[in-house]
């Protein structure tokens, strides 16, 4: 596949905004059709209508109306995932790459922080991203191609205190997604997780905290990530090579070691301090 991506159809979860708006623009530069999924209608058509006006039709520069389809739907809100995948059905959509890139995560200590954004997390960072994969997985294993990408972070691979359950929930999609691409192995379906690093999007927006500078811009993560998708990885570091280099010591400490050198790091960023902003 390398760089050309033509004849495949992705949807991209979270592709209003940051990184997954990031991956549909990288996604349809290398041919992909996208299907663009998020709760923020005004955005995401935005985002469709810059997409076909850059990718118009071959030989008449026309904008290409299948170039990009929107579904607005929310993962995280009861019904929501059957809700998207009825449209789907619905619209004729064939999906075959699903990129489970939507996600977002409460910061600062865990008990001192509303429990509401905390649970619509788990809700949208797990059983969102298991709703699509299940259903999604099903009907690419049935026609023995296509690819799931599940996009977690290098917060998986430790406890990370100030960012305790945000940390959990890409520690699960980790495991996961390890267990499902050995369970599909011989499908023709290929599986992949992705794990950057600190990204330069709006991920702490409303509250104190802030992207540090030596944060990935999120079109070099996103092309990165589709890079090693198109060479059949298992996994991805897309980003910074250090972003890898950090996964090590947490696999190879004691985890008693690990949680505290990850909870003085985030105090060091004054994480423990986080309130929300106006």
């Amino acid at each position: 596949m390398g760089d050309d991506y033509r004849g495949v159809t992705a949807l991209v979860t979270g592709a209003s905004k940051g990184l997954g708006r990031a991956y549909a623009l990288e996604l349809a530069r290398r041919g992909a059709r996208v299907i663009l999924l998020a709760r923020s209608e005004g955005d995401l058509q935005e985002l469709a209508a810059q997409i076909r006006e850059r990718h118009g039709r071959p030989g008449t520069g026309a904008p290409d109306a299948s170039a990009a389809e929107v579904i607005v739907g929310d993962l995280a809100a009861p019904g929501g995932p059957e809700q998207i995948l009825r449209e789907l059905r619905d619209r004729g959509l064939t999906v075959d790459l699903l990129l489970n890139n939507a996600g977002a995560g409460s910061v600062g200590p865990f008990l001192g922080r509303p429990l509401g954004p905390q649970l619509s997390s788990v809700g949208l960072n797990v059983s969102g991203l298991l709703a699509l994969t299940h259903a999604i997985g099903a009907e690419l294993v049935a026609r023995g191609s296509g690819g799931i990408i599940n996009v977690s972070s290098t917060a998986a691979f430790q406890p990370m205190p100030y960012q305790a359950s945000y940390a959990a929930t890409k520690a699960f999609v980790l495991s996961f997604t390890e267990a499902l691409a050995e369970e599909l192995r011989a499908t023709g379906v290929h599986v992949m997780a992705a794990h950057p690093g600190a990204i330069a999007t709006g991920f702490f927006d409303g509250t104190s905290a802030t992207i540090g500078p030596q944060a990935d811009p999120a079109a070099t993560v996103a092309a990165h990530t589709l890079d090693d998708y198109a060479r059949r990885r298992a996994v991805s570091y897309p980003g910074r090579a250090v972003n890898r280099l950090l996964t090590w010591p947490a696999r190879l400490l004691p985890r008693t070691v690990v949680a505290r050198v990850a909870g003085g790091f985030n105090r060091r960023l004054r994480l423990h301090e986080v309130v929300d902003s106006a």
